[in-house]
């Protein structure tokens, strides 16, 4: 038997090309230049590309170097993160504004549950373009929206109308939307599944729709049945406004491999430095400390330790990542350090926040 979903009524904001529109507002020489939030071209990734570069191909993820190369006049700027909170603090306070179901899924997006809201207002097509519009207000920045049922839905619909769009699925459209829509736009289903996928015959939600559940479990695990199920508008996963942060942690890449443990040691006190200014910020403290290296090939390995204690501060925390450096030679050398804690004490009940058929007015 199909699991009976309960209707609400759910929006995804997501900012538009959030940081590299953040700094097309801040400094105004970069507005309508092709712009990369990252690294550089030499050894970076960019973590973010402006409109005006994703026309070329630019996409986050990408390397500095194939970026660089699919776009010649393309800019570079050093992320500034402490900006980017600066300005989602902001926006999170407006969705407040609205409903305490906010489950934040980056800095730059979130799920609003406004079934039940603050503002007492019965369509939640008109609380998205509110908030959309307060957004540009006090920020100056736009925002997209996806309007529907359920998570899933309206993660699917607010990349329809980008930038500064949005798109409502009322209940009684949600059917023919999923069947109409391109494997590759449902949310979950990446490059290599999309690519099977149409090995298998299956280019649309239609055909989808179209397999059995033991089909889609025999190709794909354990995912089949969430496809199985979200292509019939069946979502029953809730907006979560508290989640426990379950990690944190900082890394590095750098301009030029390091060969020598001497200089690893060296960028991993600078690492453990900042992550200690992070866990004094959030005001938590873990027990398991793990180091994260990634070689020239690629390669990645983690090195984990757990403590009969709980730790924060620098000292300790880089004292236990040299344990794990010396516990076995790098046998490449490191393109990237990174040293992260988890295993925190916020578990035992302090949370941190990171992040029937009803008859809907959509």
């Amino acid at each position: 038997m199909e699991p009976i979903t309960p209707q609400r009524k759910i929006i995804h904001v997501d900012m538009d090309a959030f940081y590299a529109s953040v700094e097309q507002l801040d400094n105004p020489a970069l507005r309508g230049k092709a712009l990369a939030v990252g690294g550089g071209e030499t050894r970076g990734v960019v973590a973010a590309a402006s409109y005006e570069a994703r026309k070329f191909g630019v996409r986050s993820a990408m390397s500095g170097f194939l970026a660089k190369k699919r776009c010649p006049e393309l800019i570079f700027v050093r992320p500034r993160f402490e900006r980017y909170t600066e300005i989602s603090r902001k926006i999170r306070s407006i969705f407040h504004e609205f409903t305490d179901k906010v489950e934040p899924l980056s800095l730059d997006e979130a799920y609003l549950d406004v079934t039940i809201n603050k503002k007492g207002i019965p369509s939640a097509t008109l609380i998205a373009q509110q908030i959309r519009q307060r957004i540009l207000e006090e920020t100056g920045l736009t925002a997209s929206a996806g309007i529907s049922i359920n998570k899933f839905i309206a993660k699917v619909a607010s990349d329809y109308n980008k930038p500064n769009g949005q798109k409502t699925v009322n209940p009684d459209e949600v059917l023919p939307f999923l069947e109409n829509l391109e494997i590759g736009k449902f949310y979950g289903v990446g490059k290599v599944t999309t690519e099977k996928m149409y090995q298998l015959g299956i280019f649309t939600g239609k055909d989808l729709k179209e397999r059995s559940i033991e089909f889609l479990a025999q190709h794909f695990g354990k995912a089949g049945s969430f496809y199985y199920y979200v292509v019939r508008g069946i979502h029953n996963s809730e907006v979560k406004a508290d989640r426990i942060v379950k990690s944190v942690g900082t890394e590095h890449t750098f301009d030029e491999n390091l060969v020598s443990e001497v200089f690893m040691l060296e960028k991993l006190d600078d690492i453990a430095t900042e992550l200690d200014r992070r866990l004094s910020k959030k005001k938590i403290a873990g027990k398991t400390v793990t180091l994260k290296i990634k070689y020239s090939d690629f390669t990645v390995q983690t090195r984990s330790k757990t403590l009969p204690y709980f730790i924060s501060h620098k000292s300790l925390i880089l004292e236990t990542t040299k344990e794990l450096l010396y516990q076995e030679r790098p046998k490449e050398s490191v393109r990237l350090l990174g040293i992260s804690l988890s295993n925190l004490n916020n578990e035992a009940g302090e949370k941190k926040a990171v992040v029937v058929q009803l008859k809907f007015d959509f």
